[in-house]
């Protein structure tokens, strides 16, 4: 289902967070363009923003005790409402803090039914592009950064590099790349293009402060989107 969002009330905010993001990120002149010969951008292009987990499935917990789906929410809907104001008909996959699944009786079987029908919204949508919002953990606290991962295909793998390097603004140090999403069932079963954004650590104490923090998801979000505007209007799908 297509929705709407009013842009109008979130336009003050989201406008200045998303030049300061732009500007920060070098890619200023490109964005800038884009919005100004091109309103709205490639119409062809559908946006399925997905904010992983949810429901019955709260993903990882960080340090501070905050659901890995409640995050992913908040930073989603930022970016699904930064993506629509650039130009672009998009999907959020969930809009609330729920599971998605129709069937199963154990949640085992309900996060399976979940799965799919998140693939099943993504492959139904035509000239789809899949943007998944997830965090990271690991059992060693000091370990940080956003982190991009693509689909088996060429235009992902472009696509995730250019996430990735966006992302540098926001930590120049941690040296991370992206990478193919190997044994990750949504992006081996999609069979559209997709990336899968891990937006930092929440078992690193700091991130996850920021990871919580409203202007820095904003922060997070203006990247996210301004790389995806660019990257289509310079790499459409056709």
């Amino acid at each position: 289902m297509r929705r709407s969002i009013p842009i109008k009330k979130l336009l003050p905010v989201y406008v200045s967070v998303l030049v300061g993001c732009i500007a920060l990120a070098g890619i200023g002149s490109k964005v800038v363009t884009t919005m100004v010969e091109t309103a709205p951008l490639d119409e062809r292009t559908c946006i399925v923003v997905d904010a992983g987990h949810g429901g019955i499935d709260g993903g990882a917990t960080s340090c501070s005790g905050v659901l890995e789906s409640q995050i992913n929410l908040q930073i989603a809907l930022r970016v699904d409402a930064l993506i629509q104001f650039l130009g672009y008909d998009t999907r959020m996959i969930r809009v609330t803090d729920t599971s998605i699944y129709t069937e199963g009786d154990t949640i085992a079987e309900q996060k399976v039914s979940d799965l799919k029908n998140r693939v099943k919204a993504v492959n139904e949508t035509e000239n789809a592009i899949l943007l998944s919002i997830h965090q990271n953990t690991f059992s060693d606290g000091r370990y940080h950064g956003p982190q991009v991962f693509y689909s088996d295909d060429i235009y992902s793998r472009a696509l995730a590099a250019d996430m990735q390097e966006a992302f540098g603004v926001l930590d120049p140090v941690s040296g991370r790349k992206c990478r193919q999403a190997k044994g990750i069932y949504l992006m081996e079963k999609i069979h559209r293009p997709g990336i899968l954004v891990e937006c930092g650590f929440l078992s690193n104490p700091e991130e996850d402060a920021r990871l919580n923090d409203p202007e820095y998801q904003k922060e997070v979000a203006g990247v996210i989107a301004a790389r995806m505007a660019t990257h289509i209007k310079d790499a459409p799908l056709t």
